[in-house]
């Protein structure tokens, strides 16, 4: 694990990135597609988009993991709160501590940035994340909705 670094992603990080990241949605049974990996990328280096993003690199592998987060408003506490939106790790290089490394990256970028906490979410039968999770953050009780526009 010490030979990973976790670092902003970077230009030069795009192919290994579509690979990562097109596991990430294999995984969750979403459909990728070029078109959604051009926005993606796009929103990742537009300084005017809020979606960020730490990658976990190995010297010997390249890219072996992901997490992409943003600031969004909470309006019952009046300030920004962190999001992390997806977090992966490549299946051979999982159980090795890097999915906690990216977490407490984005919890470092929170401090930084002041938000007072990171919320995320994740699929209720996914139990390796979940007991990761649970010893980092505090489990709550919501639920979450989807409502196709």
């Amino acid at each position: 694990m010490n030979s990973i670094e976790i670092r902003a992603i970077e230009l030069q990080d795009k192919a290994q990135w579509q690979v990562l990241f097109s596991q990430y949605a294999h995984f969750y049974k979403v459909g990728i597609n070029d078109a959604i990996l051009a926005k993606s990328w796009s929103w990742l280096h537009d300084t005017s988009h809020p979606l960020q993003a730490l990658v976990a690199v190995s010297a010997a592998h390249g890219l072996v993991g992901l997490a992409h987060f943003r600031a969004c408003p909470d309006a019952l506490i009046g300030q920004d709160i962190g999001y992390l939106d997806d977090l992966f790790v490549a299946t051979e290089h999982r159980g090795a501590g890097i999915a906690r490394r990216l977490i407490e990256g984005v919890q470092a970028i929170a401090q930084a940035q002041q938000w007072p906490l990171v919320r995320w979410v994740t699929a209720s039968d996914n139990h390796t994340a979940q007991r990761l999770y649970d010893s980092l953050a505090e489990r709550t009780t919501w639920l979450t909705y989807d409502l196709r526009a």
